[in-house]
Order: structure tokens, then C-alpha cells, then sequence
């Protein structure tokens, strides 16, 4: 065996449980390859860093990474001057990973110290993370060289060329993910693993569905643009050929968890469906929904969301309000027996609307807003999250503000504007859309202090994908009764009306509302090439530009509507640009440094 060098990180009780001297060592423990494979507990422990090493895109661990999008906002301090994306957003090249899993695997092949179950198993999760970081580079760069399981050695005298590896086409290497997760589903384990936290069966089928569902996606719609992006090699654009059979690939791989009977959509608690969306993603005990997720634990393990971005009313430590939610995003949510989400806010005649309290306004709305987002009145943790920008007064018949700072009060003791705003100060510490984030918010107690932070874990893979993409794949192929079987059973868990018919837009949709900051909204927009239509650089468009909504408490002592409510919609006054995502976003460049070190490598459209 040959002698690689490990270093050793004590988080083995986040993935595996329980305690073990591996624990007692020091985060910087050196172990030779020799010593790793003798010992199954320190197996484990490599196997447990690999597992820590492959969150990218959006989680919870930035706050930041939301407030890019069209989802939430940056509240803390100043104005954010994003506007366009940078041509390494979210780019992922590992392959230091790849080599220390490809080292694993041959140390794994070659111990006597595991039976062949053991053997298998262990593989099975290691070529599963491998799979996981190819992917993660193909869906920002498209094809890149794929190393298989060889280990590159460099010596005195090596012919470095033979090192040197070309890039596949986009195709081969999302064909590669694929067969990655035929090879080893047999070796994965049939039953979930504690708080979804390591690779089963079925994680590896749902990452076969959204492989071949993203593929069919570039050979479908990539084409159909009027210039599709490709390479005259491949590394960048599918065959338009090739998109039924990804899609029926990922029909096949979403209908075999869909089938399995180990996972099915969170009822948990029917009579609620606010709560019941939120505690499919949030409650970890007896969840049968989250299929593989990155998981917390006190101590050691633990994120930070909850704390910066609670609501200041509930907040237990000086951090609060960092980002919030997009009135965008909260009128992609429907209402129950109105396909139309948006909030109303004036009558046809231009006059506010008044409601008795803030909270009516979003009434009989889609359950997963409440199980996703705060607004104005919403219950957090037992009590209302208070969101008051300040006090509408009439004056010679016109509608004044009154503002304040966030407590204020008046003389007559009446708030004025709320300690959890929104405001369009730039102080910190003070929503300023006018939402919190309910989604990933933890209700334990200590959990928004920054000497314990949280537990929530962050779902990769959950029940609901398995019917999106069966949804999306049988549409696409022109199996449209069966496509509306899978999304009603979501839209019905969600307590809003059935469809009777299926467009491609209500998929975009309901991908929107399930999955809101899953990580999802970006790469979706990506694969259906419709990112540069909805973000497209417009001032004031309704999509790209960022927008808020300012509830405001009516102070008009002998009007019948002295004590109600009313809701100014306005650009959101912390992100003034508009977003702008160009045709070069739709793949990452390729760094100057990887061409000079590999001259094999072609770059990207537009680079």
C-alpha cells in the first residue's frame, strides 16, 4: 500500500455518532496511509473530513450567498452594489478532493482489516462524493477531465504530459455522474442514515435524477436558444438528440426513491401547514422526508444562520437581521383559490387597502410562505415578529409617514416604527424588506447566541425533488397526465388548488416556492436558460430589481380606519442594481492558472 499521508479532523461524530479516541485528537493529526487502514475507526474519521469538504453554492453557513439572487436581500449596514455576477460565481475545481478520494479508494481496496460488506459500503460513499464533486464542477463549467481512479505522482524525470488530462464534453461527464451512481447503489446502504447525514441508496439515485434532469435540461433548452452556447469539442453544450433520454433516466432514478417507500412528503402536522412544511426541512427526528442533508451538531459542528438573520425582538445574543427575504420571491407564492400571488396593496383606484392586522394581507396564501418565510405578524418561536416601518397620518387629505428610529415610540406611546424595522437606514442590526427568514430559522433556545449557534442541518436531497424531477421529466416527455400527478401531490401538501393542466412556467414556479433557498433558484435558471431573461439588467424590472414591502400601522383618530393597516411596495433601498446575468454566466471561466499548468484544458464561451 502506498504510503499517502492523512490529515485527520475530529468531526467523526457529526456523520458516524457516538465517541471514540479519534475524537481526543488534535485537528492537525498526521497519520500515514499504513496507520489510517489499519484501524476502522480512523477509516471512518477520513471519511467523515471528505463529508465536511463538499458544501458549495448557497448555505447556510454564508448568509450572503441569498442575497444574490432573487430570494433575499442584504440588510446589514450600507447599500449592496451588486449588480452583475462574476464569471467565477459559485465555481467549483477540486481536484485536490478528487486525489485524496482516489488515495482513499485504493487504501480501502487493498486492506485486510474489512470484510467485503464493509469494503463496498465505504466505497460506495467515497465514489458517491466523488460523483458529488463532479457535479458540482460540471454545473458551473461543464465537461472537465475526468480522472477515474487514478493517482498522478509526480517524480524527477516524469513526462508531466502524461498528467495532463483533457476536458470531456458536457455530456460525457454528466454520462460519468450517472454511471457513478449505477455502480454503487447496490453498495450503499437501504436504510436512511441518523439526520440524513450520510450516503444511502437512495441519496445516490436522487443524484442520478438531478444529474440527467439538469443534462436533458442543456440538450433541451440550450438548443433552443437562438445561438446555443457550445464548444466546437463539446466541453460546453449537450446534443439536442440526447434530452429524452436523460430526461427518462431521470424519471427512471426519481421513480425508484419515489418507490422505495423509505421516504414520503412531511405530514407531520396536517392541521397546520405552515408548520408542516416548515418542520419537513427543519425538524430532524422521525423526518422521513430529507433523504441527505449536511448535518450540525452541538458541540464542534454547528451554523451560525439562525443567529445572524433572527429578527431583533427574538434575538438572544448582539447579531440579528443580517438578510432578508424579497417581496419578489413572497409574490411567487399563490393563494389558495387565486393563482396570483401578489400582495394587494391599492385598489383599483389607487386608494390603500386596509387590513385589520398586518398578517391578513398574506391570509390563505400558499403554507410554505409561513413555513419559509417571516412577514409582518407572523409567529416565531411562540410569539408575532413585529414589522412596522412607522405610522401612516392623513394631512389635508393626503397619506403622511411618520418614521422613527427602530423602538420609537410616540407621545401617545404607539409605536412608530418597530425594533425589527424595516427600515432604509444603513445602520446594521435592522430588517429593511420587510421579511425574515422562517425556513432554517432554529427554535431551540441558544441557538441564536454566539456560544452555541445552531444544529439545523441544510437538506441536499429531499422527497419533494424526487417528484419535481419525475414531474419535469414526464412533461418533457410528453407524459403530461402523469406530470400532474407528482406536482399536485406537492401543491396539495401545500393547501392550494390542484392544476387541471401543466405548463413548462408552473414548473418553473413551483421549483421556485419548494425550494427557496435550497440552492436551487440559481442553477435551475441556469439549465433552463431563462437567467438572463429574468435577471436582465433593467432598472426597476419587476424580476431583476429587488423589491420590499413596508407595512405601516394607520394613526388617523375618527377614521374607520385608525388602527389598521397598510403596505407601501418599493424598491429595495439596500440593493439599488438591478440584477444582470450575461450569456458568459451561463459557464464559470476557466482559470489562467489551470491552463498554464495543463494547456489541454479549452476554455469557455466568452472567456
Amino acid at each position: 500500500m502506498k504510503n499517502y499521508i492523512y490529515i485527520i479532523l475530529p468531526i467523526l461524530v457529526v456523520l458516524f455518532g457516538g465517541c471514540s479516541d479519534i475524537l481526543e485528537q488534535e485537528p492537525d493529526q498526521i497519520l500515514t496511509g499504513n496507520q489510517v487502514f489499519s484501524d476502522e475507526v480512523i477509516i471512518q474519521s477520513v471519511l467523515a473530513n471528505y463529508y465536511g469538504r463538499v458544501t458549495w453554492g448557497q448555505h447556510t453557513n454564508d448568509s450572503y450567498s441569498y442575497t444574490v439572487l432573487d430570494e433575499a436581500g442584504k440588510c446589514d449596514g450600507g447599500p449592496d452594489l451588486l449588480q452583475t455576477y462574476s464569471d467565477d460565481q459559485w465555481r467549483v475545481y477540486d481536484y485536490t478532493l478528487i486525489r485524496n478520494i482516489n488515495q482513499f479508494l485504493q487504501g480501502l481496496r487493498e486492506t485486510p482489516i474489512l470484510d467485503e460488506d464493509s469494503r463496498q459500503a465505504y466505497e460506495g460513499e467515497v465514489r458517491f462524493l466523488r460523483a458529488w464533486v463532479y457535479f458540482n464542477m460540471c454545473k458551473g463549467l461543464g465537461g472537465m477531465p475526468i480522472v477515474g481512479d487514478d493517482v498522478f505522482e509526480y517524480t524527477g524525470g516524469t513526462d508531466i504530459s502524461t498528467l495532463q488530462y483533457p476536458r470531456s464534453t458536457e455530456a460525457e461527464l454528466y454520462d460519468y455522474i450517472i454511471s457513478e451512481c449505477n455502480a454503487i447503489v447496490d453498495f450503499l446502504p437501504e436504510e436512511p442514515s441518523i439526520n440524513a447525514a450520510r450516503a444511502t441508496k437512495w441519496a445516490a439515485y436522487m443524484l442520478k435524477a438531478r444529474a440527467a434532469v439538469y443534462a436533458g435540461s442543456i440538450a433541451n433548452y440550450n438548443n433552443k436558444m437562438p445561438n446555443p452556447i457550445r464548444t466546437e469539442g463539446g466541453e460546453v453544450g449537450i446534443p439536442a438528440e440526447r434530452a429524452d433520454e436523460y430526461y427518462q433516466q431521470a424519471h427512471s432514478a426519481a421513480q425508484e426513491v419515489i418507490n422505495s417507500g423509505k421516504y414520503q412528503l412531511n405530514m407531520s402536522d396536517p392541521d397546520d401547514l405552515k408548520r408542516n412544511f416548515y418542520e419537513a426541512l427543519s425538524i430532524k427526528e422521525n423526518n422521513l422526508e430529507v433523504i441527505w442533508a449536511r448535518d450540525y451538531i452541538y458541540p464542534g459542528q454547528t451554523v451560525g444562520f439562525t443567529r445572524v438573520n433572527i429578527p431583533a425582538s427574538h434575538a438572544e445574543d448582539i447579531d440579528r437581521a443580517y438578510a432578508g427575504p424579497i417581496l419578489n420571491l413572497v409574490e411567487d407564492f399563490e393563494y389558495a383559490d387565486n393563482r396570483d400571488g401578489t400582495i394587494r396593496t391599492r385598489d383599483a383606484q389607487g386608494n390603500y387597502i386596509f387590513y385589520d392586522s398586518p398578517e391578513d394581507a398574506f391570509e390563505n396564501k400558499d403554507a410554505r410562505l409561513g413555513g419559509s418565510i417571516i412577514y409582518p405578524g407572523a409567529e416565531f418561536k411562540g410569539s408575532k415578529v413585529v414589522l412596522q416601518a412607522g405610522q401612516k397620518y392623513l394631512e389635508n387629505g393626503q397619506w403622511k409617514e411618520r418614521t422613527g428610529q427602530p423602538g420609537d415610540r410616540g407621545d401617545d406611546k404607539d409605536l412608530i416604527t418597530s425594533v425589527n424595522g424595516p427600515t432604509t437606514s444603513n445602520q446594521q442590526f435592522i430588517n429593511k424588506t420587510g421579511f425574515f427568514f422562517r425556513k432554517f430559522m432554529d427554535e431551540t433556545g441558544g441557538a441564536s447566541t454566539r456560544g452555541r449557534n445552531s444544529e439545523m442541518w441544510f437538506p441536499r436531497f429531499r422527497f419533494a425533488e424526487a417528484l419535481m424531477i419525475a414531474c419535469e421529466a414526464t412533461f418533457e416527455l410528453g407524459q403530461k397526465e402523469q406530470a400532474l400527478d407528482y406536482i399536485n401531490q406537492i401543491r396539495s401538501r401545500a393547501g392550494i388548488q390542484e392544476l387541471e393542466a401543466l405548463t413548462f412556467e408552473d414548473i418553473v414556479r413551483e421549483n421556485r416556492v419548494e425550494f427557496a433557498f435550497e440552492d436551487h433558484r440559481y442553477w435551475d435558471l441556469k439549465r433552463w436558460r431563462l437567467a438572463h431573461e429574468v435577471w436582465n439588467g433593467v432598472q426597476n424590472d419587476p424580476e431583476a430589481q429587488q423589491f420590499a414591502l413596508f407595512p405601516y400601522l394607520v394613526n388617523a383618530p375618527g377614521s374607520p380606519n385608525d388602527g389598521k393597516w397598510v403596505f407601501d411596495k418599493q424598491p429595495f433601498s439596500n440593493s439599488p442594481n438591478p440584477r444582470h446575468f450575461q450569456l458568459r454566466h451561463y459557464y464559470n471561466f476557466l482559470d489562467q492558472g489551470w491552463i498554464n499548468n495543463n494547456p489541454k484544458l479549452v476554455r469557455n464561451p466568452f472567456q
